[in-house]
């Protein structure tokens, strides 16, 4: 929930105060940083040194007031290429030293002018190591921004904060699906077909599949399994995205559907969940949850260790240390982190389907788990033997 006033200049807005307040008291003072106002979310903190523009237009972060801990943000400016969607996602940011100007040849704006373009309400100047330490400590809350010459008492602001609607029990993921489907071809040889359920995906990742000869049918998060079987798909795909898993009761459903049909699938991110629990698992919010491009996870199928990318604040319930029985065979946790040992990944033993909790298409982030779509390539060749 963002409020602002789209148009000033951005060199005058970073003269301008602003306050971070999170809903346990604590303030931060700063200044204004893209738009002037107000805005309200979750605070959560990415460890990411680049790929901010990505992070930025990542839908999965709907809602979301995300901080950098990076403390230089914005040198590399904002392009036209790099958008993971058709506009910023995060509903505010917080950085700590911001670039005065943009040094890179496919820069066309600054990041400070991308923001105040798009009405998105930030703050500059803030002491990003101890804001990041306490909510390391507390964990992820609710937060407001706040900027310009007429900022209410603290009183006002913290009882802002404390309205705004919480993360958990948010059903948030058709809210920023697309509302009707479209195609991206493959690349080359049109190999197989995947119908893609629209979570809150992310460009790069039906690239990913067309790049191996796959041609991908994005349908809305409310597509039906009759909508999803209408494509005559080799195997489907269910995305990222955002909110609390334990509302989405509409795409469990569609994927039991597949399931049942013993159709190639594979999750990533709240696809990993749905699948947890579409196969009988509960799901639980992290504390803080894994956002950046840096999360060291284990794939136990092969005893191999990734660097990947991570955004997200809830978890698989699922048992680290034994094989589970499920209305769909036999599932064990495939991918595990390092960090944490929260669950990163699932599949199953008795029929093609495995998801991951984190983002392969490494947008932004490393290149580690690109093999994973070709593990789907893998079962949907399978299948058609």
């Amino acid at each position: 929930m963002t409020t602002s006033t789209r148009g000033s200049s951005s060199l005058r807005n970073k003269a301008l105060p602003a306050v971070l307040v999170l809903e346990d008291g604590r303030t931060f003072s700063g200044r204004a940083y893209g738009a002037v106002g107000e805005t309200f979310g979750e605070a959560v903190f990415s460890t990411g040194m680049t790929g901010y523009q990505e992070t930025l237009t990542d839908p999965s972060y709907h809602r979301q007031v995300v901080v950098m801990t990076a403390p230089h943000i914005g040198n590399t400016g904002v392009n036209d290429e790099d958008p993971e969607s058709q506009r910023i996602w995060v509903a505010g940011y917080v950085v700590r030293d911001p670039a005065r100007i943009p040094s890179n040849w496919r820069s066309v704006r600054s990041l400070d002018e991308e923001l105040t373009a798009q009405g998105v309400v930030g703050i500059s100047g803030v002491d990003t190591r101890a804001l990041t330490r306490h909510l390391r400590e507390r964990g992820a809350m609710r937060v407001g921004i706040f900027s310009g010459d007429a900022l209410p008492d603290a009183g006002t602001m913290l009882a802002k904060v404390r309205q705004a609607p919480e993360m958990k029990g948010a059903d948030l993921s058709a809210q920023v699906a697309t509302k009707e489907a479209y195609v991206v071809p493959a690349i080359g040889e049109k190999k197989f077909t995947v119908a893609a359920v629209d979570l809150g995906i992310k460009g790069m990742t039906p690239h990913r599949m067309a790049e191996r000869g796959i041609e991908v049918h994005v349908l809305p998060a409310t597509a039906t399994v009759e909508d999803v079987y209408a494509v005559n798909p080799d195997g489907v795909f269910f995305s990222n995205g955002p909110g609390d898993p334990a509302t989405a009761d509409h795409p469990v459903s569609v994927m039991r559907g597949v399931l049942a049909r013993k159709t190639p699938l594979f999750g990533i991110c709240f696809g990993n969940q749905i699948l947890g629990r579409a196969l009988g698992f509960g799901t639980y919010k992290l504390k803080y949850g894994h956002r950046g491009i840096n999360q060291p996870v284990q794939d136990r199928t092969t005893g191999k260790v990734e660097v990947t990318a991570h955004n997200h604040g809830f978890a698989v319930d699922a048992p680290l240390d034994k094989v589970s029985d499920t209305p769909f065979g036999r599932a064990e946790v495939s991918h595990v982190c390092l960090n944490d040992n929260v669950v990163e990944g699932l599949h199953l033993l008795d029929q093609p389907a495995f998801s991951v909790q984190y983002h392969p298409e490494a947008a932004a982030g490393p290149h580690d788990a690109a093999y994973l779509f070709d593990r789907f390539v893998s079962l949907m060749e399978g299948q058609r033997a």
